[in-house]
């Protein structure tokens, strides 16, 4: 009788697209989500005729808060989308989030790019489209409204979107700034 591998879940024969998955490998997804946003063709006219080189617009993050973009630039799309998907996971940056959305309305501006960001409730969804969506799954933010005000080229998208979750900061911090570090006074010290 040939050997048939069970899936341990339910006791029965794996399917044949399962095939892959055993129960001796972690459970665990991937450490980065990486989209790649755009890929740009860019032809160099020579002598012979014409000479193409690719550009990759890749955003990569860990659906924790954390997010990167990477611009990789090579001969060839696959070696492009790879050097933008190391340069992105090498530029991370912690965002900071309130549950699964922003903390407050913010507006971010990169070239001419312009790019607005409001808190949603839940069920909302993202409300995104392009590189703005790619950037705020990867993030991890699940409910949001956005609204692009500027230039609708990728790159000035994507960096005005970092640049708005760049500026979010949480309750804590916005009463620090305004209040500053005031020592608290206790019950007993009033008495």
């Amino acid at each position: 009788m040939p050997h048939v591998q069970l899936d341990s879940n339910f006791n029965k024969p794996m399917s044949r697209q399962n095939k892959s998955y055993s129960a001796d490998k972690n459970d665990e997804a991937p450490e980065f989500v990486e989209k790649v946003v755009h890929i740009n063709r860019c032809a160099k006219v020579v002598k012979g005729g014409r000479r193409f080189s690719f550009s990759a617009l890749v955003v990569s993050g860990d659906q924790k808060g954390r997010v990167g973009v990477g611009y990789g630039k090579a001969k060839e799309v696959p070696e492009a989308i790879r050097k933008g998907t190391e340069q992105s996971q090498k530029h991370l940056v912690e965002i900071k989030l309130r549950g699964d959305t922003i903390p407050h309305q913010v507006v971010g501006e990169a070239d001419g790019g312009k790019v607005l960001l409001r808190p949603a409730s839940d069920g909302t969804g993202v409300i995104a489209g392009g590189g703005v969506r790619a950037v705020l799954e990867s993030v991890g933010i699940k409910n949001v409204l956005s609204k692009s005000l500027g230039s609708n080229n990728h790159l000035a998208m994507v960096n005005a979107t970092m640049d708005a979750l760049r500026q979010l900061r949480s309750n804590q911090e916005i009463k620090q700034l305004r209040f500053g570090s005031q020592p608290k006074e206790t019950v007993a010290e009033n008495a």
